[in-house]
């Protein structure tokens, strides 16, 4: 039996994937769609006002056909033998870890607090408030964040405002359209990805001087360095935290492409993008020829003075 081998034009490839590709989307689609999406809620701390806003969400949640909220106790047990402490600011790494953990599709974790607040030039009042971070489990990213505050002259007045929130049909569609839009999201990738893979780009190492030397390698460095501005949305929760961004750089030293490595919220992450994106680099060179290469940069954000 003879085997002939066929030169399939490039033209006929194409055609043949653009096919498909909507078959395999809503094949896909009907695969996920078999099974309700997971979501497990962390504790919100151990104030009065965490514990409710913890019980508020899987309550509200759970009335949501196409949602199966995990086991309350079953999931912090998990998180505490995960070594989770409560931390709004996360790796990829840690998130997918802790994901992988909790056995869900998504998680969403917080801080929630009543606190009694004493400007300077009135009287004072409370002020109940619920930072919410709905972090997928697969990829580990940041979804999105809210932070429903709400003020009062009394401690129940403002907790009960911000109860009545969390209980609400409208926050209950914010976390659901999230959810949906992060999936399809998710899922356009996988498919993008098996199309056209990403190119491998060499990572920058470690400031190892010996190492360099060998390697004859010169690291990539920015002709200005810009910081990022600290978002009024940051300071009204008075956030402090880091980002990490993955740079890709190419030959000429122009940013390609910039990716979380660790999240924030709070509008940090927007600003940090933002900023990465204006920057511009004396290209990485290797034996006198500029290379493409991958740095990961950091941003430490403190409140202002």
């Amino acid at each position: 039996m003879f085997h002939k081998h066929f030169n399939i034009p490039a033209w006929f490839r194409l055609l043949v994937l653009t096919t498909l590709l909507p078959g395999l989307h809503l094949a896909v689609m009907g695969q996920q769609s078999d099974r309700p999406i997971t979501l497990a809620i962390l504790d919100f701390g151990a104030t009065t006002t965490g514990r409710l806003t913890s019980q508020t969400l899987i309550a509200n949640l759970k009335k949501e056909t196409t949602i199966s909220v995990l086991d309350r106790d079953l999931t912090m047990a998990a998180a505490r033998g995960a070594g989770y402490a409560g931390s709004l600011n996360l790796s990829l790494n840690e998130a997918r870890n802790l994901g992988a953990v909790l056995g869900c599709d998504f998680f969403i974790l917080g801080d929630a607090q009543t606190l009694r607040r004493s400007p300077s030039t009135d009287s004072f009042y409370f002020d109940s408030y619920a930072s919410m971070f709905l972090v997928s489990a697969r990829t580990g990213r940041l979804v999105g964040w809210e932070r429903p505050t709400f003020q009062s002259a009394t401690p129940v007045e403002s907790e009960t405002s911000l109860i009545a929130e969390l209980s609400s049909k409208e926050a209950q569609g914010r976390f659901v359209r999230l959810i949906r839009g992060a999936q399809e999201k998710e899922r356009d990738e996988r498919i993008l990805t098996t199309v056209h893979p990403v190119p491998v780009i060499e990572a920058a190492p470690d400031d190892d001087a010996k190492r360099l030397e060998v390697e004859k390698l010169r690291l990539p460095r920015p002709y200005r360095r810009f910081v990022p501005a600290y978002p009024e949305t940051a300071a009204r929760a008075e956030a402090e935290a880091v980002v990490d961004v993955l740079v890709d750089l190419d030959a000429n030293g122009e940013v390609t492409r910039v990716e979380l490595a660790r999240w924030a919220g709070f509008g940090l992450d927007e600003a940090t993008i933002t900023t990465v994106r204006q920057l511009h680099f004396f290209p990485a060179m290797r034996d006198g020829v500029t290379i493409p290469m991958r740095v990961l940069l950091r941003y430490n954000f403190r409140k202002p003075k």
